[in-house]
């Protein structure tokens, strides 16, 4: 029977939580880096035992993390200062490697310059689906990272970065955050990313260049409400099946398309609000997708204060609300965008973790819902590895 390990990231620490295939029984683990804003913790899909955390924090900077035997132990891939100096204490400008340089929540990227250009955080790590020394990260000021070597070293692909609408971009309520990375499945060369506020961006050529895929959005708060760039996407999600047909959740608007993000159309349909952060597929109907609306963008609570996940089985337009266990009364949490995910078992597992603590899963596609854990620090991420 295969086991499962929900990795979650929390304002206070990473809990690791397993069970078997029933998904009845839960050990908990944690917390890991106790203390330490844990922005995203994910797995490899290549190596059950390789896992990568983003470890933040305001006074000591940033740390990418990595465990070799399935969050038992950790270590930091290259990230002593004293290998990033050359023989007279200075910085070596040809290092690929992220750097705290002392300074409270400063990071510095090294591209060669003598002027190097700081980040705050990284906000999401992508393993690759073929190699788990190969892993993306996703930063705040907007840039993409890859590394080919654990995490020892990182390389920026800086076409993203430079894009001629760079200058345009600008930070939404959480920051200027490259926030989703989606990898083609079936396209090595194909990388899909969405940064708020900016929108949505692809490339077909493994990161050299872009193209912004944001036709037909459509925002009232910005200047041009259809301009190319400058939407605040929250999230997209895509089935592996199916990896031309996209979904989104943005800041207003539940979008979709099929032609890999040329072109979207909206498809919130019935829901009570078409505000909210996370969006994600049912792992075996390409057109069952997930997400959990919150009341509005200054009100981050749920509709009428009861807490809903909702599901279209149709790929949008036609919602169902799923309230089977969740809190019906009084309640004020908020569920961020990487605080979703979905397991590969059947029935497939729904699994979301709120800013209140508390994680739940639902083992039947989410018709019913369990916690599996309460009182957690605010969940910033959620993730799942389904293990031999």
């Amino acid at each position: 029977m295969s086991k499962l390990r929900v990795l979650v990231g929390t304002r206070k620490g990473a809990f690791i939580l397993t069970a078997d295939g029933a998904r009845k029984r839960w050990k908990v683990s944690g917390p890991h880096f106790a203390g330490w804003e844990i922005y995203h913790v994910k797995g490899s899909t290549v190596d059950p035992n390789r896992i990568y955390a983003s470890q933040t924090s305001a006074w000591f900077g940033q740390i990418i993390q990595r465990s070799d035997d399935g969050g038992k132990s950790w270590n930091t891939p290259g990230s002593s200062p004293e290998e990033l100096k050359g023989p007279d204490g200075t910085p070596k400008a040809e290092s690929n490697k992220f750097v705290y340089d002392g300074i409270p929540g400063t990071h510095q990227w090294y591209d060669g310059t003598q002027h190097p250009w700081e980040f705050k955080r990284v906000w999401h790590l992508e393993p690759s689906l073929h190699d788990p020394e190969h892993v993306y990260a996703g930063v705040e000021d907007a840039a993409l990272f890859e590394s080919k070597d654990g995490g020892k070293s990182w390389n920026e692909l800086s076409g993203l970065r430079q894009h001629d609408t760079g200058p345009k971009w600008q930070p939404g309520a959480g920051g200027m955050c490259l926030h989703t990375i989606l990898l083609d499945p079936q396209d090595r060369q194909r990388i899909f990313v969405a940064i708020s506020a900016a929108g949505a961006f692809r490339t077909d050529d493994g990161g050299t260049t872009w193209k912004p895929i944001n036709h037909g959005l459509h925002s009232e708060y910005i200047p041009d409400p259809n301009a190319e760039v400058g939407h605040c996407v929250h999230r997209i999600a895509m089935h592996p099946s199916r990896p031309d047909t996209l979904f989104m959740q943005k800041h207003w608007d539940v979008m979709r398309s099929d032609d890999s993000g040329d072109s979207w159309r909206e498809v919130s349909g019935n829901l009570p609000s078409d505000f909210g952060f996370p969006i994600d597929v049912h792992a075996h109907e390409p057109e069952t997708i997930y997400v959990v609306p919150i009341k509005s963008d200054s009100e981050h609570y749920p509709p009428n204060r009861r807490l809903r996940v909702y599901r279209s089985r149709t790929g949008g337009n036609e919602w169902e609300a799923l309230t089977k266990g969740l809190p019906q009364r009084n309640c004020y949490v908020n569920v961020l965008r990487d605080a979703m995910s979905v397991d590969s078992l059947e029935p497939c597992g729904i699994y979301f973790g709120t800013t209140g603590g508390q994680v739940y899963t639902s083992p039947d596609a989410g018709d019913s819902w369990k916690p599996i854990v309460r009182d957690l620090p605010a969940v910033l991420s959620v993730e799942v590895q389904t293990l031999p």
